[in-house]
């Protein structure tokens, strides 16, 4: 009979019954009742468990909230007094002030966590398995067990080595925990495949994780340093894995920015590894609504989709736009904003076939318009065609008071009403979603072919200060959106261009807070945050794994300062 491989996830030491996460312990039983399976079957069931996590991390209250809300970029005050207050976890986030009891970092570990054991108990399995697809699934597994171990290291400061499931992981620091998990992607990039669709680990998804791991390098060796030495073999590896990645041709940027961020982005050859989020996969991400206003109602087919008044973009990052196109407005910069509801250019075009519906994307300013909904149900033209108009806060019971998204927005009480802050949709309101609000359907991007042309542009820059050969790259990127009027070509390059370049490329894309830290603005000062402890940089391991890890004497230690 064919072994079936159950996951009873006991994450350190208990089924997480103590919430701790310190052990990876899982429990493989033999499902000998099952027969019928083929080789094949079993291994797609037990490569499965290592991606099904994914959706759930990258969600919008886990590791979005971490690295955006915390940074120059995304700011959550506590809406109007009533919704977003969850204890001041997300004032505290933007204001540096963490605290170990923290509900999206406790989540966002033991999901990274489970990830890790779930990867183990799939190396540990798929040597028994003969069918041909295990050895690339085994690649696989030890590819994500390291990814998932990038991320907590990344934010945590440390990583978690297991081989034997009965083991107690081996937990890894600094230089040695950097050089461990650059050991496990090489050893597993040579059997994964070049192409296997979206949502899974390739070779190329391997080499642009490994090119960001290098870029980190010198931080993740000295994390509270004054300034970080980058060293030129870090940067010749970021180079190598980038121009490896590009000479594949298996990637191209994509001439339509949003297109990346809509419904149908799992075919988009920009993207190099993503979270697999498609409908038929339920996909669950909400990104798309978690910035909008809750009387934002993008879907003609959901009266009751709304957005979420939640997230807006702070002033200070905002400026930066401003600042680099002077006299012209941001969004001659095709990044920044597209126009998909002509009442803006045109008040009298206020009748929209359903079909035809799309709300705007980018940073959206001002007042908004869209569907008028009335007692549950939109208003419609004579024509039968949907009715847009100017918005109103009607869900807020304010039904006179314009949603008119402001620049200003801070935890003061004018500063947290509902339509303060300018707001960000860059991910597409789903229309294949099976509850409109709830669910989203695209892809969620972890890594794509902008980022590596930026990161390669990096390591030239801090290698050698090569600023033509920099500028060079990024001016690549911005002549590739060719779909409307690209952004005009830069004529320097340095770091803090770069800096720049890459919030225009990437916000809310969960790259800032790492960015930030790399380039040293992390200790900065902007809206409601003043705290410049570079101890901050990582942030604190959660409450429960401490406790749950106590019975061990000094096997997990807390990050300085917490």
């Amino acid at each position: 009979m064919q072994k079936i491989t159950i996951l009873l996830l006991t994450l350190f030491c208990t089924l997480l019954a103590t919430n701790s996460c310190t052990d990876l312990k899982e429990e493989v039983l033999d499902e000998t009742s099952a027969t019928g399976l083929s080789e094949k079957q079993a291994a797609d069931g037990i490569i499965a468990p290592v991606y099904a996590l994914l959706p759930s991390i990258f969600q919008h209250t886990t590791y979005f909230a971490i690295q955006e809300i915390s940074t120059d970029e995304a700011i959550l005050p506590y809406r109007g007094g009533t919704d977003w207050g969850d204890n001041g976890i997300y004032i505290s986030m933007h204001q540096h002030n963490y605290f170990t009891t923290d509900p999206n970092l406790r989540n966002t570990w033991n999901l990274l966590l489970t990830g890790i054991s779930r990867s183990v108990t799939a190396i540990n399995e798929l040597p028994n398995n003969n069918d041909p697809s295990a050895k690339t699934y085994l690649a696989e597994a030890r590819g994500m067990r390291a990814f998932y171990n990038m991320m907590v290291f990344d934010l945590f400061g440390v990583v978690f080595v297991k081989e034997d499931l009965n083991a107690i992981s081996t937990i890894l620091r600094g230089e040695e925990a950097l050089n461990y998990i650059i050991s496990e992607f090489n050893a597993a990039e040579p059997n994964l495949e070049t192409n296997v669709g979206p949502g899974r680990l390739t070779k190329n998804g391997v080499y642009g994780l490994l090119a960001r791991l290098h870029l980190n390098a010198a931080v993740y060796r000295d994390r509270y340093a004054t300034s970080f030495n980058f060293q030129a073999s870090d940067m010749d590896k970021v180079i190598e894995y980038c121009d490896k990645i590009i000479a594949s041709g298996q990637h191209l940027l994509s001439s339509d920015y949003f297109s990346i961020f809509n419904d149908d982005n799992n075919s988009n050859k920009e993207i190099v590894f993503a979270v697999d989020q498609r409908a038929e996969l339920n996909g669950h991400n909400r990104m798309a609504y978690f910035s909008l206003s809750g009387d934002m109602f993008p879907l003609p087919a959901f009266p009751n989709a709304n957005g979420t008044d939640g997230p807006a973009i702070t002033p200070d990052f905002y400026q930066s736009w401003v600042a680099a196109y002077g006299a012209q407005d941001p969004s001659v910069d095709p990044r920044f904003y597209k126009q998909n509801l002509s009442i803006y250019s045109n008040p009298g075009d206020s009748c929209v076939d359903a079909a035809e519906f799309n709300i705007n994307r980018g940073i959206l300013r001002g007042q908004q318009y869209g569907l008028i909904r009335k007692n549950g149900a939109f208003e419609k033209c004579p024509d039968g065609k949907m009715k847009v108009g100017k918005l109103f806060n009607v869900t807020r019971s304010k039904p006179d008071l314009p949603v008119n998204f402001t620049e200003q927005v801070d935890f003061t009480v004018a500063g947290s009403n509902y339509s303060t802050g300018y707001r960000v949709e860059k991910y597409q309101f789903s229309k294949k979603s099976a509850s409109g609000r709830n669910f989203g359907d695209a892809d969620i991007i972890i890594v794509r072919l902008a980022d590596v042309y930026m990161m390669r542009a990096e390591a030239k820059l801090r290698k050698s200060n090569d600023a033509a050969s920099a500028l060079a790259d990024v001016n690549t990127v911005r002549a590739s959106r060719i779909s409307s009027t690209p952004p005009p070509a830069l004529t320097s390059m340095s770091l803090d261009l770069l800096f720049r370049e890459r919030g225009f490329e990437f916000y809310w894309e969960m790259l800032r807070r790492s960015d930030m830290v790399r380039f040293g603005k992390y200790e900065g000062t902007w809206t409601e945050k003043t705290n410049a402890d570079p101890l901050k940089r990582i942030f604190p391991i959660p409450q429960t794994a401490i406790d749950g890890a106590s019975n061990i004497p000094g096997y997990l230690v807390q990050n300085k300062g917490y």
